[in-house]
Order: C-alpha cells, then structure tokens, then sequence
C-alpha cells in the first residue's frame, strides 16, 4: 500500500516537471516574443514623414516637397512643421462619419483618352451679311428724290433696274449746254465733247445724252441704276431728302454667300487659328449641320465684352441662312488635337472668380485633403480639361466638395473663401534669429551709407543717382566676409546683392523701386540683427507698395520720406521699429 503511494507521488513529480518544462518555457519565449513585438510596433515613427514639405521661414506661403531655395526671397527652404494632428499647414481631415454623411467621392486623376465628342468649342454668333459682297448705291448728282423705286430692306434688285429718280437742278443747266454746243460741234467739237462728258460723269449712257440731243428737250427728273443685283440690306434715303452727290441712297448685299460671326472668350482664343474646320448648325435646321472654315480672328479684344469675333464663310445660294440668325458653331480646339488629356469632372471644380480649385487627397489612407489652385481648359461634356496644377495619379474630389471647403473654412485653413493674407503670414522680422560675426557687422554698418543714399534718390525719383549708389551698397557688401555665416544669413545677404545689382543695372525708377521691395525684405532683418547702429535707424512702411501688400525700407528719420512713390505720396507710411 506505501509502496503504491510512493509510486503514485514519483509520477505525478514527474509528470509536473515534464509539464514545466515543455509549456513553461516556451511561454516565456512567446512572452519575450510578445514584448519584442509590443516594442516593434510602438517605436514612435512621427519623426518619419513620406509627406514631408518644404517651407521659407519670410514666406510661408511657399510650400513645396522637396528641398531648395525660396521662389521669392531665395532662402533655403526649411522643413514645414506639422500641427499636433499630424496635420501640414493647410491640411484638413475629415472623419469617416462626415465622409458618409456628404457623401464625399473621390477619384484618381488620369490622362483619358479624348472621344470623338471631346474637346469640342462650342461658339455662339450670328449669320451677317458678307461684306465683301456688299454695294452702297449712291445718288451721283445733287438733288431731290421725287421718287423711290425700292422703299424696304429685304427687297430683291436687279442689275440695272431704276431704283429711284432726282430732280436735279445742275443736269438741267448741263443740258442746256449740250443743247447749245450741239449746235457748233463742227467748228467746236472739243466744247462739245467737254459738255458730254460731264454729263457722263455724273452716270447718264451715251443713249440717253443722244436722244436729250436728238429731242431737243431738257429733263428735270433723271433715274438712278442699280449696278449690282442682291438684296436691299439698308434703305438710307427716303422720297422728298434732299441728297447730295456721292451721298448713299441704298446697300445692297449679293446673299449668296454670308458671314457666320462668332464671340470667343479670352481662354478660348489658344485653342482657335484660321483654317480651322468648323461646323455650324441652327435651330431653324436643327437636323443639319454646315461644314465651313475658320477665315478670320479679330485681332482687337472687344473690351466690353471681354470676347473676339470669329468669322467664317457660309456659301448661301439656296438662301437658307438669313443675316441676323442665331447661330451655334463646334469645332475641335488646338490644344485637344492631342489623344491624351488630364480631365476631371467638372463638379470637381470651384470658382472664386479669380481662381479655379480642387481638393486633392494628401494621404491615400486617410481622409486627409488640401486644396490646390488648377487652371482648367475647356470643358468636354461633363468634364474639364486641366492644363496646369495636377498631373496623373493625383486624387482629387469629386462630391461633396463644397462640405469639404466649408470645413476648410471652419478650421481656419486655405479655402475658396480664405486664400489667406501672405503678408499677414510672414514671420514678423524681429522675431528672425540672425547670428553675424563683429567683423561682419562692421562691414555692413559700413554698406548702410550708400544704402542710406540710395533709398534718398528714390524719395528724389533720381534714377542715376540710384543706379550709382546701388552699385556702391553691391560693392561693400561684397567685400564683405561671409563664408562664416550660417546659410540663412548667407541666404539674406547675397539676395541683397542680386537686388542691388539688378537696381544698378536698371535705369526705369519703377523697375528699380520693385527690386527694392525684395532688397528690403533681406536687408531690413540684417539690419536688426546687428548690435547696434552708429545711428538711429527707423524700419518704415508704406502699406500701398508692392501691390497693396506693403514694403519696408530703412531711414535715420522718423519723419516719413516714401522712397516708393516719391513727391505722389511723399508722407505715405508710417514708422513699425526702431534699431538702436
């Protein structure tokens, strides 16, 4: 019975021992496996970005996602810091419940393949008579019209046909002598001769001089002829006006061929060249379309109505087109011959009146969007082509991009309603940290002299006398050693001297007062960045310059001088910081 026991107690040692260690240690390898993973996938990555963009520390507007130098300024571009979202400056995300609630679509840009139907213009005009087909019939004596053969527009004439008679008081005197010099035509046949042509001059045939002649009787009333046939366009003269010689009585247009004149708007006119084929259509024959050719673009701009006229030429000689029809004409524009165009729908697209916008997904896997300024083509059908500011693979949306602007607006960030102030969005110039060595500082206080003249002639408006002392600024701060210096202050220092050259160089005062916006833009922070002036300089700014965003400049006067505009705005500024 012991026995047993002791062998029951042994097996069950065992069994326990065996047990720890086939499961025990392997659960600990799974623990140490566990927390290996748990440290793997909470290593923090948020200093790993693959959106990474670039910024300029004057300008942040600038956003760009690589590396390089400031557009404006010409800074090195320094990395965009993120918000405490995780968010760029101008991002904006969106929860999964408002995605569903607006119902927010998106969709990958492509470059589709245009059909048959795609890329067409569509122009709207009117039939017009054709110019070049057109007769003024003028009376060809001074007189009064005692009677008028052709009294409406729209009436038929034909070559010949008496359009109106004039009593006409010089052709009765001129018959007179006709009479009279017929009489001595064999002893005075040049005075006779002189006397039938003045009366051919004023358009009567040698028939009717002959039987005034051979009748012996002076008329008061002579008819005029119609020269062309066509159709009355314009009843100038009525029965009873007095007219004068060369004065116009009727225009007579031949209608067998018309013009078809077309408005085109500005962001038409790349698209449209002479020769293009076009095809016009009507509603009077809604069924039927009339192929003819582009053959004239008016090269001055109507500036009430911001269009150009497009002209073909319509042959008419079954007389379906009228002058004054409204016409439509379609024709393929120049920039869609190509087979493959970048094309969005056009509910993706938003207006400002200024501006065209999108939204494009930032972040494939999350609602994250940024909004993006395109310039669009014509539209194809429902859709547009984009000929700058989006290239293939970009996602963009295309429902629901309102509510998506809307909560751009609400958070603050970019929107089609808030491009946002750039000047409000620098960095404010007192807050640049700027490090300079002593013997730079010396150099410069030494460069601020010919500045101080320089910013003297432009309040003087003297162009040469601020070409020569850009010229002395440039060379001072060439002198200068640099090579210390840290790359902004670098940066700051040789865009300085890019502006100042340009100024030297430029004899236009307003050319020269636009470099030295940018030239004060990396000047104006040098300045405060040194320790201590030999005098007092005053940072002053004129909030009209620069178009409106205003721009600074240096003086060792309080009192206002606008180097911007000279004597039209002499006092027009106002004083931001002093520089002891």
């Amino acid at each position: 019975m012991n026995k047993n026991i002791l062998y029951i107690a042994i097996a069950v040692i065992v069994g326990l021992l065996a047990g720890w260690l086939i499961f025990g240690n392997s659960g600990s390898e799974a623990n140490a496996n566990k927390d290996v993973t748990e440290m793997s996938d909470t290593h923090d990555h948020s200093g790993e970005s693959a959106n990474q963009m670039w910024t300029c520390s004057m300008h942040p507007q600038i956003m760009q996602p690589e590396p390089g130098d400031c557009p404006i300024c010409g800074m090195d571009l320094i990395p965009a810091e993120s918000g405490a979202d995780g968010l760029a400056m101008n991002e904006i995300k969106m929860t999964d419940n408002a995605m569903a609630l607006a119902n927010i679509q998106t969709t990958i840009v492509g470059n589709g393949t245009m059909s048959e139907d795609d890329g067409i213009i569509s122009l709207s005009g009117k039939i017009a008579t054709n110019e070049e087909n057109n007769a003024v019939q003028a009376s060809y004596f001074d007189g009064r019209i005692e009677r008028l053969n052709v009294n409406y527009e729209g009436q038929k004439v034909n070559r010949g046909q008496t359009l109106a008679t004039i009593y006409a008081p010089n052709l009765v005197a001129a018959q007179q002598e006709l009479l009279t010099t017929a009489s001595l035509k064999e002893s005075q046949p040049e005075l006779y001769k002189a006397v039938r042509n003045k009366l051919k001059n004023w358009k009567l045939s040698d028939n009717q001089i002959d039987a005034i002649e051979s009748s012996g009787n002076v008329r008061d009333n002579f008819p005029v002829y119609a020269t062309v046939s066509g159709t009355v366009s314009e009843v100038m003269a009525r029965e009873g006006d007095y007219v004068k010689q060369g004065q116009p009585i009727l225009k007579v247009s031949n209608l067998n061929s018309v013009w078809a004149e077309f408005d085109a708007y500005e962001n038409q006119i790349s698209d449209l060249k002479v020769g293009q084929k076009i095809k016009v259509v009507t509603n009077a024959y809604a069924n039927k379309e009339f192929d003819a050719t582009v053959s004239f673009i008016d090269p001055i701009l109507n500036n009430a109505t911001r269009t150009v006229t497009v002209r073909a030429t319509l042959k008419n000689t079954d007389d379906l087109f009228k002058p004054g029809m409204f016409v439509t004409g379609k024709l393929k524009g120049e920039m869609m011959m190509t087979n493959e165009v970048i094309t969005v729908p056009a509910s993706a697209v938003m207006w400002t009146g200024e501006r065209s916008l999108v939204y494009i997904k930032t972040n494939p896997n999350e609602p994250v969007f940024e909004m993006r300024e395109v310039t669009i083509g014509n539209r194809n059908g429902e859709n547009y082509a984009i000929t700058e500011g989006l290239q293939k693979g970009d996602e963009i949306v295309t429902n629901g991009t309102f509510t998506v602007d809307a909560a751009a607006q609400l958070q603050g960030k970019n929107s089609m309603m808030n491009q946002g102030k750039k000047e409000d969005a620098m960095m404010p110039m007192s807050e640049m940290e700027m490090e300079f060595s002593e013997n730079f500082q010396r150099q410069f206080k030494q460069a601020l002299k010919p500045y101080l003249q320089m910013k003297d002639a432009l309040v003087a408006s003297d162009a040469n006398l601020v070409s020569a002392f850009a010229k002395a600024t440039s060379e001072s701060l060439k002198s200068a050693d640099i090579k210390s210096l840290g790359s902004m202050e670098q940066s700051h220092i040789k865009k300085s001297i890019e502006m100042l050259d340009a100024i030297a160089a430029n004899d236009n005062l307003e050319n020269q007062r636009d470099h030295f916006v940018i030239l004060n833009e990396n000047m104006v922070p040098i300045a405060m960045s040194v320790n201590g002036t030999d005098a007092m300089l005053y940072v002053q700014k004129c909030p009209m310059a620069n178009n409106n965003k205003g721009a600074v400049w240096l003086s060792t006067e309080e009192e206002i001088r606008n180097p911007y505009y000279g004597d039209a705005m002499l006092t027009c500024g106002s004083l931001i910081e002093e520089i002891k």
